[in-house]
């Protein structure tokens, strides 16, 4: 699906902005019995990388399911929850064992999180044995198996699909593709070059094929815009987050290709943007949410948001929060058929219709098992004292 929508249906609405997150480091909230020995509680394991390059995101993803928590009295569908959390680190070597021990030795009702796409892909087979949900809530590659899977983010192709007819539209002219080399990087980047060579755009990069970076060991971006510098490039799009996202746009505004366009996906969300400072001034991005989006969920999650973290909710925050409102609305669901069990959670998970989301009401897509949702062109602006990424028009709704 594959359509533009008004901008005219959302007036802005800021939420105050300022400084850090809060990490929160504690394993776990709520009650000590699980699903085998208490009947009234869930257990659920939440998966995110709370060390390496994407600790900036996994730190939001954990923040936001815990903010749910906090604000329904701890529990999902009436019920007491055990939420059991586990570090992801920068991919499967370590989201593995993880996820194994929360699945086989904690024996999670549900498994939730996870920011890399290749950790995904690497857990599946153990959700598929223990046959329990699976709801990430950060970018998911494409699965073949769908029975016990969901995302409430998005398939890791979208972004650059619902931005690329915008940049063909808006450059006159090449535009140069670059992106770190892992599976997240891939289904980005792809989303975005496939669409963009679809509505007759060129690429910049010499051989017609995307830039590849080594992830996670690029700090040092400057040789590659070097060679951009080379080309007849007239705006650059990119993927990258968490520190590698700090690096890129700081080293893009000292760098000669600082007066091109750059567009991107995640390169100024979250915590990152602070730390990039004045260098993300005036860098476009697209994502699924934007902090100004006015609905009464968004000023709802917002305002509690920011009085807990002191700084503005994210997508990586605001995925991982409706993870939980998902939950809480399916284990109420399997509740009212007497047995709440993985199996009956999952089912329940599957008739649920439409969510009502800080970023808009959306709904579960029955091919992939992800939202159909809208996409959001932001631009990093002063809003008061400080930077942020402020919605500027609808670009797409997409799902499937």
């Amino acid at each position: 699906m594959f359509f533009d929508t008004p901008a005219s249906r959302r007036r802005r609405f800021r939420p105050a902005g300022a400084a850090a997150l809060a990490l929160g480091l504690a394993a776990v909230t709520g009650c000590s019995s699980g699903s085998g020995s208490d009947d009234d509680t869930v257990k659920v394991g939440l998966v995110a990388s709370l060390s390496g390059t994407y600790e900036p995101v996994g730190a939001d993803l954990r923040a936001g399911f815990e903010l749910y928590l906090d604000t329904h009295d701890n529990k999902l569908g009436g019920r007491k929850v055990e939420l059991i959390v586990a570090d992801e680190g920068d991919g499967p070597p370590t989201a593995v064992p993880a996820a194994t021990k929360l699945v086989k030795k904690d024996k999670v009702d549900v498994l939730t999180g996870f920011v890399s796409g290749g950790s995904v892909n690497a857990v599946l087979p153990l959700v598929n044995q223990a046959k329990i949900p699976f709801l990430g809530s950060n970018a998911r590659p494409p699965v073949k198996d769908l029975e016990y899977v969901w995302t409430t983010s998005f398939l890791s192709d979208e972004p650059g699909k619902a931005i690329a007819p915008y940049v063909k539209e808006k450059v006159d002219g090449p535009v140069y593709a670059i992106g770190p080399d892992y599976q997240g990087g891939y289904d980005e980047l792809r989303g975005f070059t496939d669409e963009f060579k679809r509505v007759k755009g060129k690429l910049a990069n010499p051989d017609g094929k995307t830039t590849w970076t080594p992830f996670p060991k690029t700090t040092n971006f400057m040789p590659y815009f070097a060679e951009i510098a080379k080309t007849d490039a007239k705006a650059v799009y990119c993927f990258y987050a968490g520190k590698a996202a700090i690096d890129f746009a700081k080293q893009y505004a000292q760098s000669d290709i600082a007066d091109l366009p750059l567009y991107t996906a995640f390169v100024t969300e979250g915590s990152v943007l602070p730390a990039q400072g004045a260098a993300a001034k005036g860098i476009y991005s697209v994502l699924n949410y934007a902090a100004d989006l006015d609905n009464e969920a968004n000023r709802t999650f917002a305002a509690d948001w920011t009085a807990e973290h002191d700084t503005q909710p994210t997508t990586y925050a605001m995925s991982s929060y409706d993870a939980a409102a998902v939950l809480d609305k399916a284990v109420a669901d399997a509740a009212k058929g007497g047995e709440v069990t993985p199996r009956t959670i999952n089912e329940a998970i599957a008739d649920l219709g439409q969510i009502d989301s800080p970023r808009g009401a959306w709904e579960f897509g029955d091919k992939a098992h992800s939202p159909v949702q809208t996409w959001y062109l932001r631009q990093v602006r002063p809003d008061g004292a400080q930077l942020a990424n402020v919605m500027v028009q609808d670009l797409a709704t997409l799902g499937s």
